[in-house]
């Protein structure tokens, strides 16, 4: 396996695999459905024992598929309108971005106090919202509207944390642009994918770089060690080789 994911290979204990491979899966249904799969999959890792940015970014990056699924799913039933959702889901994007690249300035101490708070919060939020149904509503916002105010907004949150962003899209679809439940679902995996994408996999390459004791990973021992002829051994120590 490759020397930089060495280090964080994680011994878990075999029923702890088999739960989180049940919140992965449970969290993929629910995402295909109505979004807010990271309700599941972050309090799951966390309880697994890992540190809140690493859980973080595992459930971007299982998230990022889920979310391809579905929305391949959903726009080969048609339900998808790309004319209308590419500006939106550009927007998302881009937001994303901004918001995966300030996740690395948040104090580890502040997440771990903050995340499971903000959990709780947006868990109260969907179990207190009004129920929403497949019926086309008035629309409140026009598209650039929306483009402009919810898409980058959630986008950013998104990119930032994540938890609930999949709902959070569905409600401003569904309250603000006037869509039915089901077509609203349909764009929302079109703008989860978009939002996913880039805090996706950078988040993952900074955890990488991230250490247990210190917040980085423990720099692999170098191949030239005092005392050796300089030449650097391609076999990885016994230890350390995977399988």
């Amino acid at each position: 396996c490759p020397p930089a994911f060495r280090p964080l290979m994680l011994d878990l204990a075999p029923h702890l695999t088999l739960i989180l491979i049940a919140a992965a899966f449970l969290a993929g249904f629910v995402d295909s459905i109505a979004g807010g799969g990271g309700l599941i999959t972050v309090p799951a890792l966390l309880l697994a024992g890992l540190d809140p940015v690493t859980a973080l970014s595992t459930n971007k990056v299982q998230g990022t598929f889920g979310a391809a699924t579905a929305c391949w799913h959903y726009a080969a039933q048609g339900l998808v309108d790309l004319r209308r959702q590419v500006w939106s889901a550009s927007a998302a994007f881009l937001a994303s971005i901004l918001g995966a690249s300030l996740v690395t300035s948040l104090p580890t101490g502040t997440l771990k106090i903050g995340l499971p708070v903000l959990l709780i919060a947006v868990a109260l939020f969907f179990a207190l919202k009004p129920g929403l149904g497949d019926d086309d509503r008035v629309r409140r916002l026009s598209p650039l509207a929306l483009t402009l105010s919810a898409a980058p907004l959630v986008g950013f949150y998104d990119g930032l944390l994540g938890p609930g962003a999949g709902s959070f899209y569905m409600i401003a679809f569904v309250l603000l642009a006037g869509q039915g439940m089901l077509r609203a679902t349909a764009h929302t995996k079109l703008l989860n994918f978009a939002s996913n994408r880039p805090s996706g996999p950078p988040a993952s390459r900074w955890v990488l770089r991230r250490s247990p004791a210190r917040g980085s990973v423990p720099a692999l021992p170098s191949a030239t060690a005092p005392g050796s002829s300089g030449r650097s051994s391609s076999r990885p120590p016994p230890h350390s080789r995977c399988g």
